[in-house]
């Protein structure tokens, strides 16, 4: 349902956040082994992070991405809206560029309530609240 871009970013988020937590900063490399993603790519989305102000970065040799601690309240749909826009709650279940009530694919009005349901749990989560989560449970963030 995500574009790369965006799952990569949201990876990339929760990283960052947990490392934070920990009182780490974490430089782009070690950001882009721990979700998987190539390094180019997750540069470019770390930077697209850093200017919508979701992640801070401190140049130098003891620098590298946090999240300040007013940021961990950011919801997961302000992440995708910054790395995907709003195509994610009107895109078509089946990719068709003309899908609508008016001329809906097979999947549309059962895709209706996934979108909704999905629009609600971003609107709801916050990177706090996954990263407790993450503390309780033994999640991974690579592939």
């Amino acid at each position: 349902m995500f574009s790369k871009t965006c799952e990569y970013g949201l990876r990339a988020v929760l990283f960052i956040a947990q490392e934070t937590a920990h009182g780490h900063k974490v430089s782009m490399s070690k950001v882009s082994d721990e979700i998987n993603s190539p390094q180019a790519f997750t540069a470019k989305i770390l930077q697209q992070l850093k200017r919508n102000n979701i992640i801070t970065s401190v140049k130098g040799p003891y620098g590298g991405f946090t999240i300040t601690e007013d940021k961990m309240e950011t919801k997961l749909s302000e992440i995708v809206s910054v790395l995907d826009g709003d195509t994610i709650y009107k895109g078509c279940g089946l990719g068709l560029k003309q899908c609508d009530a008016n001329s809906p694919c097979p999947l549309h009005y059962k895709f209706v309530d996934i979108r909704e349901n999905l629009k609600n749990m971003l609107e709801n989560t916050s990177i706090t609240s996954l990263l407790n989560d993450m503390n309780l449970e033994g999640f991974i963030l690579k592939r």
